[in-house]
């Protein structure tokens, strides 16, 4: 048996979660896994949002974020599988040096199950800003959204986003005071960040950004660290529990209409 571990078959909780920043492992020598240690592949990943209860799993591959010269193969991989899992979704991933992830987003983008673009200029090492006017003015096209993972101060996108009116960004990891700036600064309020990894763990990081900036613009992820941490993260945030249903669920279920219902 590969995985002798006792899940639920229902979650005992009363909301059933959607996490919009995860990411799988495939076999891939940049798997997570093999850069980082312990990693869940996508058998154990269900499992694991089964028992957390966390019905839908928006991902790219991680070797697609840890590598560009793979970015074209991982895309195909990860498309590959929506019409095989029912609970997974797509972020496609985009380098602006490299024309196919262009072409593959324009492809890809029709399904109702790829969820937007994902840009990753941290580990595939470019300057966001130097390639915003190419990499926005193609997602402005589909009106859509981006999810990010900044290389710098989350609040560097504050003129890119107010030029783009038509795009949606997702400034990931929540992790201090610029990344609500990037929120409540927003003139055209087209800027969200993500609850995704461990920088949100910190004590009343949450908490601090809602009294700043709401609910309405916060959305729950993982980034494949433990779904069971990070739901009770939001779970037992000093929040009220209507606020909390739109972080781990409403907000998503509201931004992603058009591939959700």
């Amino acid at each position: 048996m590969k995985h002798p571990w006792i899940i639920p078959t229902e979650f005992p909780g009363e909301l059933i979660a959607i996490d919009m920043h995860s990411h799988l492992n495939h076999g891939s020598p940049y798997d997570a896994k093999e850069r980082f240690g312990r990693a869940a592949d996508l058998d154990e990943l269900i499992l694991i949002n089964r028992a957390a209860g966390i019905e839908k799993l928006f991902c790219c591959t991680f070797a697609s974020c840890m590598n560009p010269d793979v970015i074209v193969e991982e895309n195909e991989y990860m498309h590959s599988l929506l019409d095989q899992y029912d609970c997974l979704y797509q972020w496609v991933v985009i380098d602006p040096r490299i024309e196919e992830t262009f072409q593959q987003a324009e492809q890809m983008l029709q399904h109702k199950k790829c969820v937007g673009i994902k840009l990753h200029p941290y580990y595939h090492k470019y300057d966001l800003e130097a390639y915003a006017d190419k990499l926005f003015s193609f997602a402005a096209r589909f009106q859509t959204v981006v999810l990010i993972h900044p290389e710098k101060e989350a609040s560097y996108i504050l003129p890119i986003a107010d030029k783009y009116p038509e795009v949606t960004f997702i400034m990931a990891h929540l992790g201090g005071e610029a990344y609500v700036d990037a929120v409540e600064f927003a003139v055209h309020k087209n800027v969200y960040t993500d609850t995704s990894g461990i920088a949100s763990s910190t004590n009343l990081m949450v908490e601090a950004a809602y009294q700043r900036i709401g609910a309405d613009r916060i959305l729950f992820g993982t980034d494949t660290y433990s779904a069971a941490f990070q739901r009770g993260r939001i779970e037992f945030a000093l929040l009220p529990k209507k606020d909390k249903q739109k972080i781990l669920r409403d907000n998503a279920l509201r931004l992603f209409a058009k591939n959700l219902l």
